[in-house]
């Protein structure tokens, strides 16, 4: 068996990047940014009023009150044309282009006005409510760097830059085949002994979590022909993920079948629990990662070999979160695998966390996975641990 670390860095080394793809703004929410995003227009693009008022001259208004006269208006899109003079105002609203000769504006609500004449009963100093050109940024500044993972204010920032095409990296396509007689899909005829197959659904949604395209192959049968003909099928992803099958009984024939057909296998077995026996090869540029059948542990390999695989594919951090809890009852020490509890977290008055791991730890028991915020990390040998001790997690609400 190999350790989780050495596991994960022989999958992040075989993965290549992906390559760049350009979007639209609309559909650029969640991609990973691969080129810089320059500016193309200054922004403000010009001096603009910050509040609704008079666009005045400082020295005018120095000294309250002072009576002036509105010459004319400078709403947001349609600045004023002339230029304001000793003792003359333009009436100015937010976003409105500063008029020649004003150096300040007086807000609306220190100013007394009837018709065109104002009188202004506080002043403004020069420069008081005004946003400069490139008051945000100039034509040319870097505004998301390559890397980022783009959020709504990311794209927003891209759209006031007059920038309407992101290049990003392409969405990593991941097949995923479920192996075995007994697995029917959700909703078909079942008979006495078939297991409903929630592994390739579940799967599919981490997998678009972590920004991939799922390619569902469907359910390949315990005999080498069906298992040859579904590989087949694989062609043209870029991970092919395996669920069952990756075990050494009699009829765990997914190795074997994968040697068959060129694959080189690296590893199978893993130092871990739940999900030792984890399966990881590859065969012309496509990998192949052979997640156990029991539901948690196809979705703990998931998490934490093809989250981060994903992830680096498309340039960005391929680390999970992590975070520190106290533990509200003690664990026992650990054996010669790393272990990751399925838990709950409780959020203290003061912020701090607890948590409180599940008494059913069973690989095949998803129900106590849908309710679990977090894993327990435990590594291997570690010691006994008493309650309040501080422990390593990896919260999983954000990443589900």
């Amino acid at each position: 068996m190999i350790s989780v670390e050495d596991a994960r860095a022989r999958i992040l080394d075989f993965m290549p990047r992906m390559a760049t793809e350009w979007v639209s703004l609309a559909a650029a929410h969640g991609r990973a940014l691969t080129v810089d995003v320059l500016a193309r227009r200054t922004h403000p693009p010009f001096d603009v009023s910050a509040m609704d008022g008079y666009a005045v001259r400082a020295a005018d208004v120095a000294t309250a009150p002072a009576h002036l006269t509105v010459i004319g208006a400078a709403p947001a899109g349609r600045a004023f044309e002339g230029t304001v003079k000793a003792g003359e105002a333009v009436r100015i609203f937010t976003g409105g282009p500063l008029p020649a000769g004003a150096d300040a504006v007086v807000i609306q609500e220190n100013v007394d006005a009837e018709g065109t004449a104002i009188r202004v009963l506080e002043g403004s100093p020069e420069g008081k409510h005004i946003r400069r050109r490139g008051y945000d940024f100039t034509e040319g500044q870097a505004l998301v760097a390559a890397g980022t993972q783009l959020g709504a204010p990311h794209i927003a920032l891209a759209a006031a830059g007059n920038v309407p095409w992101l290049g990003v990296a392409r969405r990593p396509r991941v097949a995923l085949l479920a192996t075995g007689d007994e697995l029917a899909r959700p909703g078909e005829p079942l008979g006495p002994d078939h297991i409903v197959s929630s592994n390739s659904v579940g799967l599919a949604a981490l997998v678009q979590a972590a920004g991939g395209e799922p390619i569902d192959l469907g359910i390949a049968r315990d005999t080498t022909a069906s298992l040859s003909e579904a590989l087949e099928a694989a062609r043209g992803a870029d991970i092919l993920v395996t669920l069952g099958g990756a075990s050494v009984g009699d009829h765990d024939l997914v190795h074997a079948t994968l040697k068959a057909k060129g694959f080189a296998i690296d590893f199978w077995k893993i130092a871990m629990r739940p999900g030792k026996p984890l399966m990881f090869g590859m065969r012309e540029g496509l990998a192949v990662l052979g997640l156990p059948g029991n539901p948690v542990s196809a979705f703990v390999g998931g998490l934490l070999f093809l989250r981060p695989a994903l992830l680096a594919a498309q340039g960005l951090a391929p680390d999970l979160p992590r975070a520190f809890a106290r533990l509200t009852s003690a664990l026992p020490a650990n054996d010669t695998r790393a272990d990751y509890l399925r838990a709950r977290l409780t959020t203290n008055p003061d912020g701090t966390l607890d948590v409180t791991a599940f008494p059913t730890q069973d690989s095949a028991n998803l129900s106590v996975f849908a309710k679990s915020d977090a894993l327990i990390v435990r590594l291997p040998h570690a010691a006994p641990e008493p309650a309040g001790a501080l422990m390593p997690i990896i919260p999983l609400r954000t990443l589900l």
